[in-house]
């Protein structure tokens, strides 16, 4: 897929005031200092379209960026950032839950997941919640190039081996590097192929012919 727009689009406290739901969406979230933020400007090829912050649970809102005129990148709220307010967990959490559940769009959530730790307790249950209620999911290890190649592929069997002692049919993956761009291509072919099936199966809907 080649990016030849992408721009933020607004931000929102509530999921019922974000855009109409008319494109494709992609959901970002992980862990607060996940690499987010990073690895959205990487995919993206802009360095500032994100904003990084070396302070964790810097996204506190729900933020669109439109990407070629065609689909919805999001930018969610991190989990299990602990330095807030008991209040303002609950309701990031509310924000997050009612985003995941309610929007008709949302086409699939990208969790990321740092590949230099072993699998987390939060994230294992992040995922299963999403599967449970079935709302589709990849897999997005990040910061591959923190470690040698060898230490990212210990670590991503290590966590594939944890998701089978629950999971019948894993998600699919990723490996990935904002530094060096590794997945980048994998990661937005996903996407292209996976807008490509969504408009086959409008158009059969719609009894149209394909392109």
């Amino acid at each position: 897929m080649l990016i030849q727009d992408a721009r933020f689009l607004t931000s929102n406290a509530r999921a019922q005031d974000c855009p109409a739901p008319t494109l494709p969406e992609y959901a970002f979230i992980g862990r607060s200092n996940v690499g987010k933020s990073s690895l959205i400007n990487m995919l993206t090829n802009q360095k500032g379209l994100a904003k990084t912050s070396s302070q964790p649970g810097k996204t506190q809102l729900i933020n669109h960026f439109l990407i070629n005129e065609d689909w919805y990148l999001v930018d969610l709220p991190g989990y299990g950032y602990a330095k807030i307010s008991k209040d303002a967990r609950a309701k990031w959490a509310r924000m997050i839950n009612y985003y995941l559940r309610q929007r008709p769009n949302l086409t699939c959530v990208m969790v990321l997941l740092d590949s230099r730790h072993a699998p987390q307790a939060l994230d294992l249950e992040f995922m299963e919640q999403l599967g449970t209620e079935g709302i589709p999911f990849v897999m997005v290890f990040t910061k591959a190039d923190k470690q040698s190649g060898s230490r990212t592929s210990q670590q991503v069997v290590q966590y594939l081996e944890k998701m089978r002692e629950t999971w019948d049919e894993l998600p699919r993956h990723f490996v990935t590097s904002a530094e060096d761009k590794t997945g980048r291509d994998e990661l937005l072919g996903f996407v292209a192929e996976t807008n490509r099936q969504l408009a086959e199966a409008q158009q059969a809907e719609d009894g149209t012919p394909g392109a």
